[in-house]
């Protein structure tokens, strides 16, 4: 078993998310019950804040939000990925049947099959195929688990590359060093921390500013280019990146020249064809309040359409009944 630390650099969040500012309440029955403090911001096509709540530039871990930008360098490392495989390979998908099989199509075109997957085997994610899943008396397995298809798509890359694919997971791999570099490069700034991700790889650390930046620059990037095709992927098989009931999917497929990507602990990152770029930090990582801040900071940025709406309504349930809902406060 691989040994992994983290690799500290500039301070931690624990500050930034302490003294965050309130972004969203949850409202039941016309009585305030809870409050969500959460980090939000807008940059600008050149990469400068015009937007902050929070202090954005303080390092968090993007999780899954990291992911195309991890695809990018899989492109660069020489990876063969286009299309629904390439959206697969940013992915945070729902185990439905086509992402599965999508997963096995990736690690076919490299000669491996699904026992050369390191990430930690789970449950399909959507609760259908969760259902259907157990219904077949299947156990937890790593293709089921929403990472999959990114670490197909990092297996496909260390095959192109011919680096060693049974070591893919550790922070010092070819691999994992290309992907801090370009994770770096598209953020503007350094990778402040690097731990382990829920599923085993490796997460890299940026500022809030710098994930927005960062999808900005995937957005807007020349056709043709890794990033421009890792936007195209995206654009085209949103439902590869999540899955036919993901908020996220509905976003990008609402709003003309939108890339987006959710990742656990309550981050939301978004990115424009006009290089704007837009990110979410909810402090107590809860999810319910990440897709009602997004939607506002959308909203306020000039970006609206029923998407947006849809994705800005998350009811308060009584009884199974709405009674009533999470608010922004503060955007």
């Amino acid at each position: 078993m691989l040994h992994r630390l983290p690799t500290l650099g500039r301070v931690t969040s624990a500050d930034a998310l302490s003294t965050a500012p309130v972004l969203a309440r949850v409202v039941r029955s016309g009585f305030v019950e809870s409050m969500h403090r959460g980090l939000a911001v807008e940059v600008a096509a050149d990469g400068s804040v015009t937007r902050a709540y929070g202090d954005v530039d303080a390092p968090t871990f993007p999780r899954s939000s990291n992911k195309p930008m991890q695809a990018v360098a899989m492109l660069r490392a020489g990876a063969d990925l286009d299309g629904d495989l390439l959206a697969l390979a940013t992915a945070s998908h729902s185990g439905e049947d086509f992402h599965l099989e999508g997963v096995r199509r990736i690690l076919a075109s490299v000669g491996l099959d699904e026992s050369a997957l390191q990430n930690t085997p789970d449950l399909p994610y959507d609760e259908q195929a969760r259902t259907q899943w157990l219904r077949a008396g299947r156990d937890r397995a790593s293709i089921a688990q929403n990472c999959s298809g990114k670490h197909a798509g990092m297996l496909a890359a260390c095959v192109a590359a011919g680096w060693d694919p049974t070591s893919y997971l550790d922070p010092q791999h070819p691999l994992q060093r290309l992907m801090d570099q370009t994770v770096a490069e598209l953020a503007g700034e350094p990778v402040a921390a690097t731990g382990v991700d829920g599923c085993g790889a490796p997460v890299m650390a940026i500022g809030l500013a710098g994930l927005a930046r960062a999808f900005g620059r995937v957005a807007a990037a020349p056709a043709g280019t890794p990033e421009g095709r890792v936007r195209d992927a995206i654009r085209s098989y949103p439902e590869f990146l999540g899955g036919t009931r993901r908020d996220v999917t509905a976003l990008i497929r609402g709003v003309d020249g939108l890339i987006a990507k959710d990742g656990a602990e309550a981050v939301y990152a978004v990115g424009l064809a006009d290089g704007r770029g837009f990110a979410v930090k909810v402090a107590d990582g809860g999810q319910r309040a990440r897709p009602v801040i997004m939607a506002e900071l959308l909203r306020s940025a000039g970006v609206t359409g029923a998407a947006v709406d849809e994705l800005g309504q998350v009811p308060v349930l009584g009884h199974g009944q709405p009674v009533g809902t999470v608010e922004v406060e503060g955007i």
